[in-house]
């Protein structure tokens, strides 16, 4: 398929370029140091710009994870992002098939994934099919009714997604979507290898009006946030972040991802999801959103700390 974005291995994410005009003075943006094509002008050197370097902010330690805590200034951040919650009845908390029964804590091995409460553990499962190898590639933003239905089913079934933020004045992504659809609508699936799917399509999400209805008041408490781009340096490899659509302290750290206009894997993790075991696997910990920069090298936990390390690392 023409036009098709390949991800096997981590590429180098090339900026989308407007066309300049010959002995004109040229605006050059921040992304513009990734461009391989010279600048048409004999006043621009054609010697290729060093590789830009991300390194992780002075003194930078990564916190450690703090389970249900909330920092007290991000209190209301959180409580708005809540309220999606609410008029979405949790759709994007758990997978397709979801179940779950209270056990002892002797049936579950301690180097298993499982939440305790009241001195038992929950057993979780689910009814999903085999997942695709490779990642969706979509482009979306965050403040997006539409986008948000695409983000609440792939949390359902359990998909990743490689996330092309598209956000408003976005000099990247957005040019990109109008070359290859021909407009700027979105959200915009360039690569579907969406199968293993037993077809149920979730209530919240089979309510025509409604749901796009629902989908927009579940925004409300976030007022646009995720919707319009502040200036950054584009990485040469996506960021990785496990999270699902129904958490609010995920929901944070996505917007500023848009905001920045920064790829990222989403590592779907919804209550059911077997990667919520990978996760533990990998940090010793589960909890979400876990943020994998591969630029910098630094993982971490912790909402309210992940924005920003983005923002001290990315922000012009």
């Amino acid at each position: 398929m023409a036009g098709v974005l390949n991800f096997s291995s981590p590429p180098l994410l090339r900026p989308v370029f407007r066309r300049t005009v010959p002995n004109t003075r040229v605006s050059i943006k921040a992304s513009s140091q990734f461009s391989e094509t010279p600048v048409p002008s004999s006043s621009v050197s054609t010697k290729e710009d060093p590789k830009p370097v991300f390194i992780p902010p002075p003194n930078f330690k990564p916190p450690e994870p703090k389970r249900f805590s909330v920092r007290p200034d991000k209190t209301l951040d959180i409580l708005g992002a809540s309220l999606s919650l609410i008029f979405r009845l949790g759709t994007g908390v758990f997978v397709s098939g979801y179940s779950a029964s209270f056990v002892s804590k002797s049936e579950i091995p301690a180097d298993e994934y499982a939440l305790e409460f009241a001195g038992f553990k929950v057993k979780e499962n689910s009814k999903l099919g085999p997942r695709p190898e490779k990642p969706i590639e979509i482009y979306e933003f965050e403040s997006c009714p539409f986008c948000r239905k695409v983000r609440e089913i792939v949390a359902v079934l359990d998909l990743d997604v490689l996330f092309y933020p598209c956000p408003r004045n976005g000099p990247n992504f957005r040019p990109k979507v109008a070359q290859m659809g021909g407009k700027q609508q979105f959200p915009y699936m360039m690569v579907d290898p969406n199968t293993g799917s037993d077809g149920t399509v979730p209530f919240m999400l089979s309510l025509g009006l409604l749901t796009t209805l629902t989908e927009g008041f579940a925004m409300i408490g976030r007022l646009g946030k995720g919707s319009s781009y502040t200036p950054s340096r584009l990485p040469p490899k996506p960021l990785e972040l496990w999270a699902y659509e129904g958490s609010p302290f995920c929901k944070v750290v996505r917007e500023v991802l848009v905001e920045l206009e920064l790829p990222h894997i989403l590592r779907n993790c919804a209550r059911g999801s077997p990667k919520r075991q990978l996760l533990y696997q990998k940090a010793g910990h589960f909890q979400v959103p876990y943020l994998d920069d591969p630029n910098t090298g630094v993982k971490m936990f912790e909402s309210a700390e992940i924005v920003e390390y983005l923002k001290a690392t990315y922000v012009l």
